[in-house]
């Protein structure tokens, strides 16, 4: 063989040598590279690395919150409407966080409205009475509890001194009525599986509704009194000899009551011409109209009576023995440190119809 055929064979050899070597270099180079990405994370995977991290980090506990637990009654005394409150005034009412644990416990074994059938309605009495040290002006919730076993009456009496005469009316015409209360335990239950003994004296007139009342309409509701007609009591009223007057004239009205009894209608004329309330080519206009007053009142009196003893003597026994048991509970609310001290204001008077309650709480 020749010596030049023999060195080809060799360069080439070696070529083929070279080129095996650089593939292989390769191959571990990508091997390598390979092995180092699957070695580091990617920042995917350190984001969540450090996400787990963070959610594992413990967090300081909070103090535990307590709440009391309301008493089964305890909204009782709210949940009535609070009659005869001017409308600006009812957020006054709850000015205050009045405690009526006293009625609530009236309701439980042993208290005197325990398993017995009650009306309750809320009247408010404004009162000057001390709190923390200064003396002011207050609306105080009162609630009255009538013991019956129907309801004391379906209708309300809308008077004031502003108006000239009274009215009774329909309760429903002023969209009041007596409803079910129902305690906290049972709000879950059907209202109408439940034997309630407890009617509270509600209001469905929205207060969003008032801005569309005429002003007559809305006065209406302020000078609202529960109304209860007992043929056994003669009404204050009845017995009074005492007229108010508003006769209206020129340059101011004249405002003033007449007692028929003690007062001379000719020197109480001269009296008020002399203090200038009243001019003297009006006397005689004045007289006539407080001679009329005084016999629409006595005729008013004389057909009460007539009617007391008529409604008397019309009445079944058991409708007389209901009214003759019938009982009247004033509850006020009880003195707490962030409420003021009523006890010195407490009075059995209820209203012109009920009168006084039988015991005052």
């Amino acid at each position: 063989m020749r010596k030049g055929a023999k060195r080809k064979r060799t360069q080439k050899d070696d070529a083929t040598n070279v080129e095996d070597k650089a593939e292989a270099a390769a191959a571990a180079t990508t091997a390598q590279q390979n092995h180092k990405k699957q070695q580091k994370p990617t920042k995917k995977a350190t984001a969540v690395s450090t996400r787990a991290k963070r959610v594992k980090v413990a967090k300081p506990q909070s103090e535990p919150e307590y709440f009391e637990d309301q008493r089964n009654l305890e909204d009782l005394w709210k949940t009535a409407f609070p009659v005869g409150t001017e409308w600006d005034q009812l957020q006054k009412i709850y000015e205050y966080n009045w405690d009526f644990s006293n009625l609530e416990s009236a309701f439980e074994e042993g208290g005197i409205l325990h398993g017995k059938r009650v009306y309750l309605f809320v009247n408010t009495e404004p009162q000057l009475v001390p709190f923390k040290g200064e003396a002011k002006v207050t609306i105080i919730p009162t609630a009255v509890a009538v013991v019956s076993p129907f309801p004391p009456s379906d209708k309300i009496g809308i008077n004031s001194v502003q108006r000239e005469a009274e009215e009774i009316v329909p309760m429903k015409q002023m969209k009041m009525d007596w409803v079910p209360y129902i305690p906290l335990e049972n709000r879950g239950s059907q209202v109408d599986r439940l034997k309630s003994e407890i009617f509270i004296m509600a209001c469905t007139q929205r207060k969003s509704a008032l801005r569309h009342l005429k002003i007559e309409r809305l006065k209406k509701f302020e000078y609202c009194l529960p109304y209860y007609y007992n043929p056994y009591k003669e009404d204050m009223f009845e017995q009074s000899t005492v007229v108010s007057i508003l006769y209206d004239i020129e340059p101011k009205p004249v405002v003033c009551e007449f007692d028929w009894d003690f007062d001379d209608i000719e020197d109480f004329t001269n009296e008020l011409i002399q203090a200038e309330e009243l001019s003297e080519d009006q006397k005689d206009g004045f007289k006539e109209f407080v001679k009329n007053k005084v016999k629409e009142a006595k005729t008013a009196n004389r057909e009460a009576r007539e009617a007391r003893k008529k409604a008397i003597q019309e009445m079944s026994e058991e409708v007389k023995r209901v009214h003759e048991n019938m009982r009247f509970y004033k509850f006020y609310p009880v003195q707490t440190a962030d409420t003021p001290d009523v006890s010195n204001v407490k009075a059995p008077f209820i209203n012109r119809y009920y009168g006084k309650a039988h015991e005052v709480l």
